[in-house]
């Protein structure tokens, strides 16, 4: 099975310092919904995995992420694209949980639920967390530019073997050839 794991904020929608709190915030990064259909028309599956901090400070409540993924479901389903399985971590970082990255819980996660060994799965994220987490897991470990990603792309613990992209139509470009 091929298989991409994509980060959401920054990756696939707009991020805000002040967290994607609702329908209305959710804003696609332009190509980021025609290059997911990309991948899928090249027989990736699509999954994201997501900290979601949000909830566990109660920004929001997880009907309104729910809501949210909807949204995106449907804008991606408008360009023939689709998303697997979404997996997100609700916690903050004082509740110590093992599924919010960078540690690997969630990515673990999504190996079982998959029957898949990731190494040199592509993993794509615009922050350092998301990077790590890849790592921990053998996953081929991709950033971008967008969201976070100009400030990650300097930070000297970013991951040696990390593949750098201006955005997720340019990442996905190069998995599906």
């Amino acid at each position: 099975m091929k298989l991409v794991i994509l980060d959401r904020d920054g990756v696939i929608n707009h991020d805000s310092d002040q967290y994607i709190k609702s329908p209305e915030e959710w804003k696609p990064i332009p190509g980021s919904l025609a290059a997911i259909a990309r991948l899928n028309q090249a027989g990736y599956r699509v999954v994201v995995a997501s900290n979601q901090s949000g909830v566990g400070r109660g920004l929001f409540e997880a009907d309104t992420l729910m809501a949210i993924h909807d949204k995106m479901n449907k804008a991606l389903a408008l360009v023939g694209g689709r998303i697997d399985a979404i997996f997100f971590c609700p916690h903050t970082n004082d509740d110590h949980c093992d599924c919010r990255k960078p540690k690997p819980g969630m990515l673990k996660e999504i190996a079982a639920r998959f029957n898949a060994d990731l190494a040199g799965v592509p993993a794509i994220g615009d922050s350092l967390r998301d990077l790590q987490a890849a790592v921990a897991v053998g996953a081929q470990p991709m950033l971008v530019l967008t969201g976070k990603g100009r400030k990650t792309v300097d930070d000297p613990a970013m991951p040696p073997e990390t593949l750098v992209f201006p955005d997720l139509a340019a990442a996905a470009a190069h998995i599906a050839r």
